[in-house]
């Protein structure tokens, strides 16, 4: 949920790249003019970085869960616990005490894999076959014969079959090493092809953001963020995917509705290792400019001919300069006029 921030000096509206102002300063005239008449108050004009940051809640857990269901019949025989964590090469479940094997892969397993099948799923099966020590084969995307003897001395090994065939529902393949969050089976409950047998998600710690369609552009790949844990501590984090969420309204005649989720990945995992599931502020930077002149929003005035303008204090008078604004941020605005400094003193109401 987006929080607002006040300005007490102005107030800026940012929305479809319009910028709008509603200044509390008296129009003070257009042009350079001199007065006698000095302002209330002044201000610096200072030479910073500006940037311009949007703040959402976050959810901080392992990511996404996903669910691992029964692909042929049997019997659950054995199920991991809530919480455990399993790495590939190990039993995920068990059906009539035969195992379904967690393996390292993106590409989901929807096949049966024998001599003469080619493919990425090969190329995933072929090498975690390797890094578990089954060797005499080439790595590639080719199910060789080669291969279904490696696949013979590993079916031994977890006493199946020495079959050559990795029939379908004999592994899953995962990112890497899961946690399961929870069981949607217990032991010794017949399975079908199709039903649920537990969910899983990585074992690293992420933030998961939800954020309006309009403010996708600071959820790019790659974007730095910063967050912060209960507690008060802030630690660094990166956009590492971007999805769009498209939820069905509620209802016959409901429209759907579409949001951005954002996964952050966080530099310094230790920061929560004594965190469990807990909610987060993130600070995205929408924008940014380094090494520009600023001044307080509250320092600009409307000028008659239209535009904005700064009110330069010079001694015992002031004249009024025309301003090009850019960026809004932190109640300050990104100025440049002619004859502007780092230094100058500029006028401000009260």
């Amino acid at each position: 949920m987006r929080r607002p921030v006040a300005l007490t000096a102005a107030v800026v509206i940012i929305a479809g790249g319009a910028v709008t102002f509603a200044l509390t300063a008296a129009d003070r005239g257009e042009g350079t003019k001199t007065s006698s008449a000095l302002p209330p108050a002044t201000a610096q004009v200072t030479r910073q970085t500006l940037q311009e940051t949007l703040d959402v809640d976050g959810e901080l857990g392992y990511g996404p869960t996903l669910t691992a269901t029964a692909r042929r019949p049997g019997t659950v025989t054995w199920l991991p616990a809530a919480g455990a964590e399993v790495t590939p090469g190990h039993p995920l479940y068990r059906l009539d005490n035969a195992p379904t094997v967690l393996l390292s892969g993106t590409v989901p397993a929807y096949r049966a894999m024998a001599p003469g099948t080619e493919g990425p799923d090969v190329a995933q099966l072929e090498q975690n076959l390797h890094a578990l020590g089954y060797r005499g084969f080439t790595v590639d995307d080719e199910y060789t014969d080669a291969t279904a003897d490696a696949v013979e001395r590993w079916q031994d090994d977890l006493g199946l079959p020495e079959t050559g065939v990795v029939e379908l529902g004999r592994v899953v393949f995962a990112a890497g090493t899961v946690r399961v969050d929870s069981l949607e089976a217990e032991a010794g409950q017949p399975a079908a092809p199709g039903q649920r047998l537990l969910t899983y998600t990585g074992t690293t710690k992420v933030v998961t953001v939800d954020l309006d369609v309009d403010d996708r552009a600071v959820a790019k790949p790659g974007a730095t963020v910063s967050v912060t844990l209960p507690g008060g501590k802030r630690t660094p984090g990166k956009v590492t995917e971007v999805a769009t969420v498209i939820e069905p309204g509620a209802g016959n005649n409901a429209d759907p509705t579409t949001r951005i989720e954002a996964l952050v990945a966080l530099d310094d995992q230790a920061a929560t290792a004594e965190l469990g599931l807990a909610s987060v502020d993130v600070t995205f930077t929408a924008a940014r400019r380094e090494n520009v002149l600023t001044v307080p929003v509250a320092a600009l005035v409307a000028l008659d001919g239209g535009g904005f303008g700064v009110e330069v204090v010079d001694g015992a008078t002031t004249r009024h300069v025309p301003v090009t604004t850019g960026l809004f941020a932190g109640g300050r605005v990104e100025i440049t006029g002619d004859g502007l400094a780092e230094g100058a003193t500029v006028g401000m109401p009260k």
